[in-house]
């Protein structure tokens, strides 16, 4: 299951983290959003123990949103080490963002 994030828990999970995670910047109002979900529910259960997916709400946190320029959602950024190293925005089919996470944190 994603972990949700909040402005005070993505410090510690994500910019202080040692390894690879994904952050969906989302919020629930956003239909394409709520297509992501079961995408990256059944990505974090295939790729536990080498990525952490994880959620951010941009309404309730958009001081993180806002920090990494996120203007449209849903919006993935891939992270390694605590550094964006990739940004996909829209909805990204199961197989297609596999690709990109292997291509980019694996």
């Amino acid at each position: 299951m994603a972990m949700e994030l909040n402005s005070k828990t993505f410090q510690a999970e994500i910019i202080d983290f040692k390894g690879a995670a994904l952050v969906d910047f989302w919020a629930p109002w956003c239909g394409p959003c709520r297509m992501m979900t079961p995408i990256l529910e059944s990505l974090s259960t295939k790729m536990a123990g080498k990525v952490k997916i994880t959620k951010l709400n941009v309404d309730e946190s958009p001081d993180i949103a806002a920090k990494f320029n996120v203007s449209t959602i849903p919006t993935l950024i891939f992270f390694k080490d605590g550094k964006a190293v990739h940004t996909s925005i829209g909805v990204v089919p199961e197989a297609e963002l596999e690709n990109q996470i292997k291509a980019n944190l694996l």
